[in-house]
């Protein structure tokens, strides 16, 4: 079993010195769900919600998480992303929307927790919109889907 990066000799937290390490490029891809009503999709899909676009909304907070990651996470490095991708696709035969987020850089340090932060916040934008008119929606299946780049090399989740 790998050790944690995070944790130094002594057992306290500790960011990672990244110094030594090569530039390499490094993507990560997440997701998230979000189940609702037929009757909140319908709404946000007519365009019908009274705050406006809620998928613009929540890609714009998605994006914007992504740069701020290394706010929110504590012993996140702060990164000069090179790309920050957040889609949002309808399912209307389960009455959710997926999140799909893809982060890129050429740096020393991985993407996965702005790919993750990312798709949570777009989720959480999803709720933040729509809990007006429904408050048991759930967010849900908040993964890591791929990342490549890096000594651990390529990850795909099964």
């Amino acid at each position: 079993m790998t050790q944690l990066t995070h944790i130094n000799r002594n057992g306290e937290a500790n960011m990672v010195d990244v110094s030594g390490k090569q530039d390499t490029v490094r993507e990560a891809r997440a997701e998230a769900l979000v189940t609702m009503s037929r009757e909140t999709l319908q709404m946000i899909l007519a365009g019908q919600h009274h705050k406006g676009d809620v998928f613009a909304t929540a890609r714009i907070a998605g994006i914007q998480a992504a740069k701020r990651t290394w706010e929110l996470i504590p012993l996140c490095h702060p990164l000069l992303l090179s790309k920050v991708e957040v889609t949002l696709c309808a399912l209307p035969d389960s009455n959710q929307v997926r999140i799909e987020s893809v982060c890129k850089l050429s740096g020393k340090t991985g993407v996965e927790m702005e790919a993750l932060t990312a798709a949570s916040v777009a989720a959480l934008t999803i709720y933040d919109m729509c809990k007006a008119v429904q408050k048991d929606m759930v967010i849900e299946h908040i993964r890591l889907l791929e990342k490549c780049g890096g000594k651990s090399g390529h990850f795909i989740a099964k």
